[in-house]
């Protein structure tokens, strides 16, 4: 796996090959790199490596939740992990631009989950999900993949719950890929790639005392 720390600063692209194993997946994550297929329209589209500098975060101390994003929350019900395949799925609905979860992606993540390393959140109004979001956590590190929402605040209310969760079991680090304004307004930042690959390394270090968060199906 090649070393982010070794580009040259400014430089997201990485690498460009392997597989979407999870062992290449957890490894990869672990070393602050992502997959992202090169034209992922393209029926042999290559699978590319990334690792932006700068990265956006979200300091989990630091989310923006406005008064009225509080009161539209209020008519969501919000779970996790009960519906994951059909998150990812959502996030990459062909009709959305800049579309890039394709096939192998999906199956590649929902193997993630199957083994106890995915994560869902589902957000439903009255009983259907219109909203969510997914991503994979190693120890006190959580990378957000996507999110997506068909009702106002829905992927508002599942980052929410995100921190939320996240501050309750003891996670430290939420990588977002790159700032958009979507959640800069929610609080993402963007700090240099050798800040993050730092805070990275601290977080994806095993604490023995610590619980499963959740057991593989």
């Amino acid at each position: 796996m090649p070393d982010p720390s070794d580009a040259p600063a400014g430089e997201d692209l990485i690498a460009v090959g392997a597989d979407l194993e999870p062992g290449t997946l957890l490894a990869a994550y672990r070393a602050g790199l992502f997959p992202m297929p090169v034209d992922p329209g393209q029926r042999r589209s290559k699978m590319a490596w990334f690792s932006p500098d700068p990265r956006g975060i979200i300091p989990l101390d630091g989310l923006h939740v406005s008064r009225s994003l509080r009161r539209s929350m209020r008519r969501f019900e919000v779970r996790m992990d009960t519906q994951f395949a059909e998150v990812v799925r959502a996030c990459g609905d062909p009709t959305r631009p800049g579309r890039w979860i394709t096939a192998p992606i999906v199956d590649a993540y929902t193997t993630l989950f199957d083994l106890g390393w995915g994560h869902s959140v589902e957000v439903y109004d009255d009983g259907e999900l219109v909203g969510g979001l997914y991503g994979l956590r190693i120890e006190r590190f959580f990378a957000g993949e996507a999110m997506f929402h068909t009702a106002t605040d829905a992927s508002k209310t599942a980052l929410v719950a995100l921190v939320d969760w996240l501050k309750d079991t003891g996670a430290e680090l939420l990588d977002v890929q790159w700032v958009t304004d979507h959640l800069a307004t929610m609080g993402a930042v963007p700090i240099p790639r050798r800040d993050y690959l730092t805070r990275l390394h601290s977080a994806v270090q095993p604490r023995n005392s610590e619980p499963p968060l959740r057991q593989a199906h």
